[in-house]
């Protein structure tokens, strides 16, 4: 066993009278990458998006490296900025740079110098291969470049671990590979990643686990060898019937 970096324990959330995530229990362990897999609607983002707090829980606890995820305020801040977060859409700064982009949270939060902010951020551009990008604005780029930008903010912080909720879902499927082949090398660099996604590949190639959720439950976990070719819960087969099917 390794060691515990996000534990969820009995996690419920509702939206007024939707039940939306129902005792959920999730682990993940520092270095591994867990692939969230489920119909729409199951609970998927709104899990990804209450574990650094963005969506406050009713009941249950989320705790990050051993420290459970406060409330709201500094202490807040301060564990919300160990957990990167890339979104559906990019959320860039419209009027900041690329660069930019990448260089304010590292200056702004963790109060780094603005020149090593620059050449860290230099290097993770390149790392997301798009340091050529570094002084456009994100109107400027494609969505999947776009996209890697939003990865390389997200990493600029040293994150302890971070968190995709769908990242690909906005993209064309050209620019998906793009995204995903950054991702897969995160993976194999041994970043802690819990992502978000309806990609079958990339679930099989850079999982460690698979968790699959459907209405609001974590169903199954599984290695993805053993989801994808024995799933054990009858939800879990009938869901890959159809998606695997095409």
């Amino acid at each position: 066993m390794g060691e515990p970096l996000v534990v969820a324990t009995q996690v419920n959330k509702w939206f007024g009278p939707l039940h939306v995530l129902k005792d959920v229990d999730l682990t993940v362990e520092k270095g591994e990458v867990v692939v969230v897999l489920g119909p729409s609607g199951s609970g998927k983002s709104t899990l990804c998006r209450t574990l650094n707090r963005l969506e406050p829980i009713d009941s249950g606890t989320i705790e990050i490296d051993g420290v459970a995820l406060p409330d709201e305020g500094k202490a807040l801040a301060k564990l919300r900025s160990d957990v990167g977060m890339v979104f559906q859409s990019f959320n860039l700064f419209a009027h900041k740079t690329v660069l930019q982009n990448v260089t304010l949270g590292p200056v702004k939060v963790r109060k780094v110098a603005r020149q090593e902010a620059r050449e860290r951020g230099m290097k993770l551009l390149e790392r997301v291969g798009i340091a050529d990008k570094a002084d456009r604005y994100p109107a400027e780029l494609s969505g999947g470049q776009q996209q890697r930008a939003a990865i390389a903010r997200a990493l600029a912080m040293n994150p302890k671990v971070m968190l995709f909720d769908e990242p690909t879902s906005a993209l064309d499927p050209e620019m998906i590979k793009e995204v995903l082949d950054v991702m897969l090398e995160l993976a194999a660099e041994g970043t802690t990643m819990i992502v978000v996604s309806h990609e079958m590949g990339f679930a099989r190639s850079a999982a460690r686990k698979v968790a699959f959720m459907d209405e609001g439950r974590i169903v199954e976990v599984a290695s993805p060898d053993r989801f994808f070719e024995d799933p054990q819960s009858a939800r879990a087969r009938d869901f890959l019937a159809k998606v695997l099917a095409h």
